[in-house]
């Protein structure tokens, strides 16, 4: 597995990765690293890994977008010294252009997403082992939809930056589509953004997917 005894894994990002979690920072005991795909993530390496310990840690913040969490990656991310740092941000960038249409303050457009993004990778690549790129998502299969139709956009500025750094690309979108072809997204997200358990199983599942991960050991 790409995991090593001992790593410690960050995972940045807005509220899809926040989910209830201790702020700034959560991990450990109780609910402090959430409900999301963060913690199904530590329950799926404790399962099937019991010998090897992996420090898992929440920095997601609900509400966020990329323009915040660059505002306070130092803080809540590189002085942590991670092994592995996660990025999932982008669905308030777009979000906010629809749902607050008249506060343009708010909004974070295509430019500045990827500017903010490579400035987080940047960083990311100097003080890690490795750096995952987690795409935003909206969970609509209609792909003419106008919502779906801009997050699409900003998927694909993920995709780019990702081969151009050689980070580990997570397409969370494309994963979500595979899913609707075969179930309605109001059995996933009430808001088409933000998972149930399900959901969040999923999400960890295709996380951990790219990780060299084996779902059938024998500890």
């Amino acid at each position: 597995m790409l995991f090593s005894h001992g790593d410690r894994i960050v995972f940045a990002g807005d509220s899809v990765t926040d989910m209830g979690s201790e702020h700034p920072v959560g991990e450990g005991l109780f609910n402090n690293l959430g409900h999301g795909y963060v913690r199904m993530v530590e329950n799926l390496l404790i399962a099937a890994y019991p010998d090897m310990t992996v420090r898992v840690t929440n920095s997601g913040i609900g509400g966020n977008t990329s323009r915040d969490l660059l505002q306070r990656f130092e803080r809540d991310v590189i002085s942590l010294k991670p092994d592995w740092i996660s990025i999932c941000i982008g669905i308030n960038d777009v979000w906010r252009q629809f749902d607050l249409p008249v506060s343009k303050d708010t909004h974070v457009y295509p430019d500045e997403y990827e500017a903010n993004m490579e400035k987080m990778i940047t960083a990311s690549k100097a003080a890690a082992k490795g750096v995952f790129i987690l795409t935003p998502y909206y969970m609509e299969p209609l792909k003419a939809d106008p919502m779906r139709a801009r997050m699409d956009e900003y998927v694909e500025i993920c995709r780019r930056l990702a081969e151009k750094y050689d980070c580990i690309f997570v397409d969370f979108q494309a994963m979500f589509d595979r899913v609707f072809a075969h179930r309605h997204s109001c059995s996933i997200a009430w808001d088409r953004v933000h998972p149930n358990e399900m959901g969040a199983t999923i999400m960890a599942r295709e996380f951990l997917s790219h990780c060299g991960f084996e779902f059938h050991r024998e500890a």
